[in-house]
């Protein structure tokens, strides 16, 4: 049963949260996780660059000739302010490896760090503003997205392109100065521009990559035309055609309305939002560590194997188990990250999953093929979902016995929380694909002092491509590197 929608509208709530978050209000804490989750995203576009959909997004947006001169994270070329933002979510967002709100099933980094990025480079706000622009994002997006509990997905949206605007049109207006009335216009606007289709899931499609940077893109374009007094509808997300009611279907009378706002400035929904240690769907990395744990603690060979059994909560199966013939042998690398099968088969064959079992040599290798076709999936409605993304793998061998693995909390969320040394090793490894060692760690150093810089225009530049501007070396804005420990 829905809950009753609050009055006033929501968008009232959150404009006011948005206009009027100070720095100083936001826990030390909470500070430092969002640096964090920001270092994870900046590693993770700079491995991305070595990506053919890298290059080729570069090239389409580069192609319509318009010029533009904002920064693009390790890429030379510049942009114009909201092809730029595009470019830098398809990067954070392009290798499925960023973090996930695991209530709202949302990757709310990937589109509030590249829209703050983009916005404080063209004002030239300081790096405290940056970070509150992007934590107001994170936030306002993640409650959100937990309205409904993994709605969207099934009927076919994808939170992190569809509710990441609303998000990212909060930090983009804070940034551009917007009134309290001005933001709730604002959310009006982003309503008629916010989108995000599940169809990629079908074929392993590119298009998700798309999807947090256009967020941030239709953003930046709906708080310009409220900054100018455009006139939009109120009830944003509970109206009769609100976001929720017009995409939810019968979903909508699900809906929790009060999960929006509540708790909004006093608890902080960041601590809820995981790093992945996997590159791929979320929904799945509960059955990597679990058929990990089986080849590592048990022992178990691919030529063991009679038959595998994973089990999910029944809210992920469109995504990661469905069609199951397509599963079984994915067509992509992307294809690769969303089927539970493939992800199984890969992880007990090799003890790992990481990068280098999404090569064209590794989803098509036959061994892994042979294994994945042994999977079969069933539901399992007693799993903690949302709050976590639980999984089970149970081999049979072929002598008869029956091995079993069960992660009921998801490595990363909640109390299992990925540790800021791992994170920054994660950057590192990320990072250094793609760019030296020097200067990754220089980039880490600015990143997690980036309250201390002075002006987010050296963000920007440091975070460019390796030719495009040395590292800053004001000395109010790039610290020297301190000791960091989580």
């Amino acid at each position: 049963m829905s809950s009753a929608a609050p009055a006033p509208p929501i968008s009232e709530h959150l404009a006011r949260f948005a206009a009027s978050l100070r720095y100083e209000e936001i826990p030390e804490a909470v500070r430092e996780r969002a640096k964090y989750l920001m270092l994870d995203a900046t590693g993770i576009a700079l491995a991305s660059t070595r990506e053919d959909f890298a290059r080729k997004t570069l090239a389409g947006l580069s192609s319509l000739g318009e010029g533009g001169g904002h920064a693009l994270i390790g890429m030379n070329p510049r942009l114009p302010l909201r092809d730029a933002v595009v470019m830098n979510g398809v990067l954070v967002h392009g290798l499925d490896f960023d973090d996930t709100h695991t209530p709202g099933a949302i990757h709310a980094t990937a589109s509030a760090f590249p829209c703050a990025l983009g916005v404080a480079e063209k004002t030239g706000a300081d790096g405290r503003a940056l970070l509150t622009a992007y934590l107001i994002g994170v936030e306002t997006a993640t409650r959100l997205a937990s309205v409904t509990e993994g709605g969207f997905h099934q009927v076919g949206f994808h939170p992190t392109g569809l509710v990441g605007a609303f998000g990212c049109v909060l930090l983009a207006g804070r940034l551009l100065g917007l009134t309290p009335e001005q933001l709730v216009m604002a959310q009006g606007i982003v309503l008629s521009t916010a989108s995000g289709s599940l169809e990629f899931i079908q074929d392993g499609a590119w298009t998700k990559r798309m999807h947090p940077g256009w967020a941030g893109a239709g953003a930046i374009t709906a708080a310009a035309l409220a900054k100018e007094g455009y006139i939009a509808p109120r009830a944003a997300y509970e109206g009769r055609f609100g976001l929720f009611p017009s995409h939810l279907g019968e979903y909508a009378a699900d809906v929790d309305y009060g999960r929006a706002t509540a708790g909004l400035g006093e608890t902080w929904e960041i601590g809820r939002v995981a790093v992945k240690p996997f590159p791929a769907c979320h929904f799945a990395h509960a059955c990597a560590d679990a058929a990990i744990a089986l080849a590592r603690e048990q022992g178990v060979k691919p030529a063991d194997v009679e038959r595998i059994e994973v089990s999910v909560p029944p809210q992920v199966v469109k995504a990661i188990c469905e069609p199951e013939a397509d599963k079984k042998r994915p067509s992509s690398a992307y294809a690769a990250q969303f089927s539970v099968h493939y992800i199984t088969a890969a992880s007990l064959t090799r003890g790992r999953f990481g990068l280098a079992e999404l090569t064209r040599e590794s989803w098509t290798d036959p061994d892994i093929l042979a294994l994945a076709a042994k999977v079969n999936y069933v539901e399992d409605p007693s799993f903690p979902f949302p709050e976590y993304y639980s999984g089970q793998v149970a081999v049979t061998t072929r002598d008869g016995r029956q091995l079993v693995h069960r992660e009921e909390k998801n490595r990363g969320a909640g109390d299992r929380p990925i540790a800021a040394a791992e994170i920054e090793a994660k950057y590192l490894d990320n990072a250094t694909l793609a760019v030296s060692r020097s200067r990754a760690e220089s980039i880490r150093d600015l990143i997690l002092t980036l309250d201390e810089c002075s002006d987010a225009r050296l963000v920007a530049n440091a975070l460019a491509g390796a030719e495009a501007a040395p590292l800053a070396h004001d000395e109010h804005a790039i610290p020297g590197r301190r000791t960091h420990t989580g």
